[in-house]
């Protein structure tokens, strides 16, 4: 049910290839206009069996209201009355009260602690100007379960409009994992132009002499550029942090969890409240699916080959993840071992040569630079922000 309401959501967005979103949801151009058919007739429960809050009822007194404030808390025992006012009006309630009045309302019901919402400032953030500019991806810390196995939470965040793209119950945080999981990302809403990560594993740590790992070149050959945070400062990926905050609050601290697979059938509830139904305080109050839309970008089949200018000078990777050039040797890193890189001269610099890994420029050669030692490495990095520990161009 979750994914029949979020592909007649995303159906209706301007703009959208509708057969486009059908592959990606793997489904047949005749199911998905049925179901958007289904959805405009009779909404949400016309999807299939299915018990939903009432759209509109009669003209109510004041104590009704009130019992439908309450009942709404009682659903969602975390939300405020900023939250509930704005779910209610979503809902086409006939009476909808002034968040004070819900606030109000929980206080005398003894739902709403008196200090509530103290020590909680608003701020302010700066977002990508589109979605799927800029993903934000991170593991919340993980937890143990009943059954034994600990659960490692993967997710990732469209950073205009907040909207979850993964929420996954992994059993470990390797590479091959979080492989599996952004391809299902993928698959289903498309590349993004980047993705925000911190600097552990796997994205990073594999090599201290180079930034990328086995999982962030898988990325860079799709297209996607890779930005890592500034060390120690997690609030590069804030939105990332808020949002491993509310899902401790309203789902992992509400729920004693069995076993992974507990895990994996909760989390998809949870994630369609947040997307389409929950409002968020940062975007007055909408959802983070109304703001959002697939990206154009879709995954490919196959990763796409590796080329060059012709006039570029390409360079195979050795296994220690070095190449020589210049009558120099230059570290590049394992994790682009047995895969070509391509060198083109700095036309602003004499003596420099621009390093590429498909689309991407990984750093520079400086052949003009004294050398420190006659059989000492020098890194292609050096001249980088990201090497010299300056976050990148990346604000929150």
């Amino acid at each position: 049910m979750s994914q029949r309401h979020e592909f007649v959501l995303l159906a209706s967005k301007a703009g959208v290839n509708f057969r486009q979103l059908c592959r990606r949801f793997r489904i047949s151009p005749k199911t998905g206009y049925k179901w958007r058919k289904r959805f405009r007739a009779g909404g949400l429960a016309a999807l299939g069996e299915r018990s939903r809050r009432p759209q509109s009822s009669p003209h109510t007194c004041d104590p009704a209201v009130v019992v439908k404030v309450i009942a709404l808390r009682q659903e969602h025992p975390t939300w405020g009355g900023r939250k509930l006012r704005r779910r209610l009006r979503d809902l086409h309630e006939p009476v909808v009260p002034a968040a004070s009045t819900c606030t109000a309302i929980l206080r005398r019901a003894q739902l709403l602690a008196p200090n509530a919402g103290v020590g909680h400032t608003a701020f302010h953030r700066f977002e990508r100007a589109q979605p799927n500019e800029l993903w934000q991806m991170d593991f919340k810390g993980h937890f143990a379960t009943q059954a034994g196995p600990r659960c490692h939470p993967l997710t990732a965040l469209d950073d205009h409009s907040r909207f979850n793209l993964v929420l996954a119950a992994c059993h470990n945080e390797q590479t091959l994992t979080v492989r599996a999981e952004l391809t299902t990302g993928f698959e289903v809403y498309g590349l993004p132009d980047a993705l925000l990560c911190d600097n552990g594993p796997p994205w990073g740590g594999a090599d201290c002499s180079c930034a990328h790992t086995a999982l962030t070149v898988w990325l860079l050959r799709l297209g996607v550029r890779v930005l890592h945070g500034r060390p120690y400062h997690p609030q590069t990926q804030g939105k990332e942090e808020r949002f491993h905050r509310t899902l401790r609050e309203e789902l992992l601290s509400q729920r004693t969890w069995r076993d992974l697979a507990h895990c994996a059938e909760e989390f998809p509830r949870f994630r369609e409240c947040y997307n389409c139904e929950r409002p968020h305080d940062s975007l007055g109050g909408a959802t983070p699916l109304s703001r959002y839309r697939p990206s154009p970008r879709s995954l490919p089949a196959a990763l796409p080959l590796i080329e060059y200018p012709a006039d570029d000078t390409v360079l195979r990777v050795r296994s220690a993840g070095i190449v020589t050039f210049g009558g120099q040797t230059w570290q590049v890193g394992r994790a682009f071992a047995g895969l070509p890189v391509g060198l083109r001269p700095n036309a602003q610099a004499d003596g420099q040569w621009e390093v590429f890994f498909c689309h991407h420029q990984l750093g520079y050669l400086d052949l003009a630079a004294p050398r420190v030692g006659k059989h000492q490495l020098r890194s292609i990095y050096a001249l980088l922000p990201e090497f010299t520990g300056v976050s990148p161009a990346h604000q929150n």
